[in-house]
């Protein structure tokens, strides 16, 4: 029996399984399948997408990283500037005060807007802090030139990273996700191929029979190893409170 493969198999898990199908299939000439052919061609096709989905993905994960290292400068520097408000020091405090001032235009609700909206208000509010008149108010609340410095650095990490991610895109011609594609490829294994290799190998085990039990073999192993993952995740130890 064929079983279908489960639909919480990870992206890199269909990829593999998907592959491994499409070897085992091209060991054998369909021609007289028209419907063995169509459904493995778009098995393949699925497939090709699959993996450049993935290749994005990993791009995109790094563009993330980078997304959370500057936010996490500009929370630092938005709590600096307000410890520093009630500094004892009466210099010290109006200083902040006028750097708050100008911090408060674009707030920290900036970090969840989008990646290109918060670019452009985190490079409005360096150039804001680039004004000559700021730079003695700057140079008296300490530490903060050099967060600004340091956020001016993972804002120009972050557009190499988002600039990367974009041209991954355009290059492959993406216009979905790897989670999306990898719905199509699940789709195509357990509602076309293993629904076919069924009716197929009942009617002609002699031309379907290995063909059916590999693909079997291959689905059974995937399906396996997402079980033993699964039951890991619900018995591991609940992390310390």
């Amino acid at each position: 029996m064929i079983p279908k493969l489960i639909s919480q198999s990870r992206t890199t898990e269909v990829n593999t399984t998907a592959d491994s199908m499409l070897l085992a299939y091209q060991k054998q000439s369909w021609e007289i399948d028209t419907y063995m052919l169509t459904i493995f061609t778009d098995l393949q096709t699925e497939s090709n997408e699959l993996k450049t989905a993935i290749n994005c993905s990993k791009t995109e994960s790094n563009l993330d990283k980078k997304d959370i290292v500057r936010d996490e400068k500009v929370k630092a520097l938005h709590y600096l500037i307000l410890g520093s408000i009630h500094h004892p020091d009466p210099e010290v405090k109006a200083a902040a005060l006028h750097l708050n001032a100008v911090f408060a235009k674009y707030g920290l609700k900036m970090i969840h807007e989008s990646y290109t909206i918060e670019s452009s208000l985190i490079e409005s509010l360096l150039e804001d802090f680039s004004a000559p008149e700021l730079q003695a108010a700057i140079a008296l609340v300490s530490g903060c030139a050099e967060l600004i410095a340091g956020l001016q650095t993972d804002q120009s990490d972050f557009k190499t990273a988002h600039f990367a991610w974009e041209e991954e895109k355009a290059k492959n011609g993406l216009t979905q996700c790897s989670t999306d594609i990898k719905k199509e490829v699940i789709s195509i294994i357990n509602n076309k191929i293993v629904l076919h290799l069924k009716a197929m190998q009942q009617a002609n085990n002699e031309l379907y029979g290995e063909l059916s039990q590999t693909v079997a073999q291959i689905i059974n192993d995937t399906n396996q190893a997402v079980k033993r993952r699964r039951k890991k995740e619900e018995t591991a130890p609940e992390a310390a409170i």
